[in-house]
């Protein structure tokens, strides 16, 4: 990148008035890739200047706020201009923002109204020899593709969980930019009518840094109480193959896969799951990965670190209980 290129980060958001933990992997990218250059955070909706100190402790030396009634709840016509009037005036070589789903949805048309080069799903994003280079899996993750951005600005669309969370530095401060943006309800062709949400108690799969998954090997939905308390112990999320969410056994929130949602998380517990490539395609990129499943000669097994061949309405109590028992023993250790 040129050496007068600082990075942008475009924050999402979340309930409570903070940004998700994504924004704050992508900080801590940032201010990796910035050197000794400057990360600017952008971020829009109804009232988020009050999260400009968060950023700034997390990295961000200049915050540009964009701020309208418009801009809550998210709708791809008010953030592409809010977000891209403050991308177009300063014309960065390199905006990150997280694959989420509005992320996904919001970085393309920004690519389009920004004549910007964009790679999405990013695994790593790294500046080699002054380009930004890129990789991220394809062919349902049995490749890693590696590419390279050409001139003007980049935008990388970067998984979540791949990169550590920026810590806080109590004491910074940033410099806080309104962004200037015309725009009236009849720019807005969309509304949003109702938010149904799926009421879960864990953390969202997305964004989990433990997922306890089961499959059609649990052979039916009051089975997955078993993961629900595996889960509980851990601070776990509760993840799903396609076929139990196909058969009603979990709603469709839960399914990880090719027609679902795909996640990195740290540790990935996948009980009575075959390993079906559609499945894969979802989880493969965990960094370990724990198989339970009494066939041998499961698929799973191929990318899994550790296997575990037996019945997973035995393991699943057991491994519970140890995993108490191991919490209750450090609580005692003080």
């Amino acid at each position: 990148m040129s050496a007068a290129t600082d990075v942008w980060v475009v924050v999402e958001p979340a309930a409570g008035g903070r940004p998700r933990k994504i924004t704050y992997e992508l900080l801590g990218l940032a201010r990796t890739l910035a050197g000794p250059l400057r990360v600017h955070a952008v971020v829009a909706g109804r009232a988020v200047r009050g999260m400009a100190d968060d950023l700034a402790a997390h990295g961000a030396h200049v915050v540009h706020v964009a701020e309208s009634p418009l801009l809550e709840p998210y709708t791809t016509d008010a953030h592409v201009q809010a977000v891209g009037t403050a991308l177009a005036g300063a014309a960065p070589g390199l905006v990150l923002i997280g694959s989420t789903a509005a992320g996904r949805d919001l970085a393309p048309r920004l690519a389009a109204r920004l004549d910007a080069g964009i790679v999405t799903d990013c695994a790593s994003v790294a500046i080699e020899d002054e380009r930004v280079v890129a990789t991220r899996p394809t062919m349902t993750r049995k490749a890693i593709a590696r590419v390279a951005f050409g001139d003007g600005i980049r935008i990388a669309v970067v998984l979540p969980n791949v990169y550590p969370p920026a810590p806080a530095e109590a004491g910074r401060s940033a410099e806080v930019v309104p962004v200037a943006f015309n725009m009236d309800a009849g720019d807005v062709r969309t509304r949003v009518v109702e938010v149904s949400a799926i009421k879960r108690e864990t953390v969202p799969l997305t964004e989990a840094d433990i997922i306890v998954s089961g499959g059609r090997g649990l052979r039916g939905p009051e089975n997955f109480a078993l993961l629900d308390k595996l889960a509980k112990e851990l601070g776990a999320a509760v993840g799903s193959s396609r076929p139990p969410v196909d058969s009603g056994w979990v709603p469709h929130d839960y399914e990880i896969g090719q027609t679902g949602k795909t996640v990195n998380p740290q540790l990935y517990i996948a009980c009575g799951i075959s390993g079906a490539p559609q499945h894969l395609a979802g989880m493969s990129g965990s960094r370990y990965i724990v198989a339970i499943n009494k066939d041998p000669q499961a698929p799973i097994f191929g990318i899994a670190t550790y296997g575990v061949v037996g019945d997973v309405f035995e393991i699943l109590p057991l491994l519970t209980e140890e995993v108490r028992k191991l919490k209750s023993a450090q609580r005692a250790g003080g």
